[in-house]
């Protein structure tokens, strides 16, 4: 099934020097990256945006996939970009932000930058505690998208939340807390002041995990979760243009 208009996978070949490999979460799709990747080609930098196993078609295509194949297709983009530029970036929304931090801990210096927007690590909600056994009994529950300040915006992400596919996202955040450490690359994070699908408890410990020297936070005052598709996304976009410049020049924070 293909994916959801707007929803496709985008690859652009630019700039030799500075690639960004571009990274949706969950539910979702590079509809709500494609402003983004929009800005950076603008800038000439080569893009990759994949989409994500199980995504942009059907929730129910979602529960046949794992966290390690949603990786692959990160890992895979990355790969592309590093055979064609000197510098590789990872950004990534929501868990798109959490598979770029694990790019970022199996590849080390090779990921020139981090820019993530509300990265997910870990969830305060008290019925996620029941997880493990409701995704072998129940397929989806109501939806967690379409968290956007902005009026009249969708990120047209699925209308139910697949429940085994989360079982693997917290997966994914367990092994991602357990190696925040060896996380060196610059980061820049950029989380909202209100978000109700991640709690501002996931940007702490991301920021007092990390072993990045060089690391900036931007707090966003006028959008929530999905923020590049929200109020302040031409702030994300040029200040994560601006962070892929200034590492690029070698210049530290």
């Amino acid at each position: 099934m293909p994916a959801i208009p707007g929803g496709e996978q985008f690859a652009h070949d630019g700039s030799t020097e500075i690639g960004v490999l571009l990274s949706h979460g969950f539910t979702g799709s590079p509809f709500s990256m494609r402003p983004w990747a929009d800005q950076l080609v603008a800038e000439g930098f080569s893009v990759r945006v994949p989409l994500l196993p199980g995504h942009g078609t059907r929730w129910q295509d979602m529960n046949r996939t794992t966290w390690p194949q949603w990786y692959g297709a990160v890992e895979s983009g990355f790969l592309e970009l590093r055979e064609r530029c000197s510098l590789v970036f990872a950004f990534g929304l929501s868990m798109g932000g959490t598979l770029c931090l694990r790019l970022a801990q199996n590849h080390g210096d090779a990921v020139a930058g981090l820019v993530l927007v509300n990265p997910s690590v870990m969830s305060l909600r008290k019925e996620m505690a029941l997880l493990p056994v409701l995704s072998r009994i129940v397929p989806s529950v109501r939806p967690i998208s379409d968290d956007i300040a902005k009026p009249g915006v969708t990120e047209h992400a699925y209308p139910r939340t697949p429940l085994r596919a989360l079982a693997s996202l917290t997966k994914l955040w367990g092994a991602v807390r357990t190696d925040l450490g060896a996380v060196t690359s610059p980061l820049l994070l950029l989380h909202s002041a209100v978000d109700n699908v991640v709690e501002p408890e996931n940007a702490k410990v991301v920021l007092a995990g990390v072993s990045s020297p060089d690391v900036t936070e931007v707090v966003l005052e006028n959008s929530r979760h999905v923020a590049t598709i929200d109020n302040d996304a031409d702030l994300i976009f040029s200040q994560s243009v601006a962070f892929a410049k200034r590492v690029a020049a070698g210049d530290r924070a």
